[in-house]
């Protein structure tokens, strides 16, 4: 006993002299129950040569971390450029992957059809380099134009690594209304499954926002509780709203008994970053989208990264900046004020290592 007592406070001093001053705030371990992955949704086709030959395709694919003793409300994370702009802040640092993890939330890492680790479609398809790296500057709002940085940029701009890390991990994307509705459908199977648990949130970003928005539509169930869309290119409006539909990031309707799924989810957010101008056609469109969500008795809000939370700066994928920790903290008082943020079982006992 007299060594316990002894040892015990050492190893607590040791554990604690390890831990350098830029992790202030203490970071808690990340204490896994199990981790793992599983492909759902899609179809069987058969060859048009060989009847008996066939293809598994269209599926999505789900990667899972379930923290030990983990909240109840599971968060999908849906990119629309590759899952690592979820795993790490845009130098590398942590991102909201582990962040939520060290917050014991559930995470889901989702490709949906034909991307990703998904990529076996059903449908032929020919890959032609569309020379993307200027255009994804300018995109992603790092920018004005290209290597053109905003001067409060939430990017490391002195960083030409970190550049390069972010165009080279995109996968190719499929911008067709055909391939909304196929992920949407997809993600719908996934949430109506109870795989991922009875109250999940997608969120999603750039052309994502808009497919989990439609899974929503598709979904028959009521395990989606809430869609968070960080600068959601495309939005959903009902067939009475005298909105004309158009391409893959245009906006999609839907009949309004369908649509009303929308206004009864805990919350829908539209989240947008820095220097975005009213006048920005996305903007415009979630301005419109959350006030017909809301009069059809939703509860749709927008928030401006820099000029209501004070985080300018911020760029298209907010989650990936350099202050991400600070978006973390904007998510997670979210999941709090809409209900979202207990634990699965009344004992919220957790071994504080530190």
């Amino acid at each position: 006993m007299l060594v316990s007592s002894i040892l015990l406070p050492l190893l607590a001093l040791a554990v604690r002299g390890a831990i350098s001053d830029d992790q202030a705030p203490r970071k808690r371990p990340i204490l896994l129950d199990k981790s793992g992955g599983f492909t759902i949704g899609g179809k069987i086709i058969s060859s048009p040569r060989f009847p008996n030959a066939t293809l598994s395709c269209d599926h999505g694919y789900m990667e899972y971390f379930i923290p030990w003793k983990p909240h109840k409300t599971s968060i999908v994370m849906w990119h629309s450029s590759s899952t690592q702009v979820w795993q790490n802040r845009w130098d590398g640092g942590e991102g909201f992957k582990d962040m939520f993890l060290r917050r014991r939330y559930p995470v889901y890492l989702w490709d949906g059809p034909q991307v990703g680790r998904a990529n076996w479609a059903c449908e032929p398809s020919t890959y032609v380099p569309s020379y993307r790296d200027q255009g994804n500057f300018v995109a992603w709002n790092f920018g004005p134009s290209f290597k053109n940085f905003w001067p409060d940029s939430q990017f490391p701009t002195w960083d030409d690594e970190a550049w390069q890390q972010a165009t080279s991990s995109r996968y190719v994307e499929i911008d067709t209304v055909e391939n909304v509705h196929l992920q949407a459908q997809a993600a719908a199977v996934a949430a109506d499954s109870g795989k991922i648990g009875d109250s999940i949130v997608y969120l999603g970003n750039s052309a994502s926002g808009l497919r989990a928005l439609m899974t929503v539509v598709k979904s028959n169930s009521t395990n989606i509780k809430a869609v968070v869309a960080y600068e959601g290119y495309g939005h959903v409006f009902p067939d009475n709203a005298n909105i004309t539909a158009g391409g893959s990031f245009d906006p999609f309707v839907v009949p309004l008994e369908d649509f009303k799924k929308l206004a009864r989810l805990e919350s829908i957010q539209f989240v947008w970053g820095d220097h975005r101008e009213e006048s920005y056609y996305f903007l415009q469109q979630s301005r419109q989208a959350a006030k017909f969500i809301n009069q059809y008795g939703g509860n749709a809000e927008i928030l401006f990264l820099g000029k209501d939370a004070g985080l300018n700066g911020s760029t298209h994928s907010a989650f990936a900046d350099m202050d991400n920790d600070k978006v973390a903290d904007l998510l997670e008082d979210f999941l709090e004020r809409n209900g979202l943020g207990g634990f699965e079982s009344d004992s919220n006992d957790y071994v504080d290592w530190y």
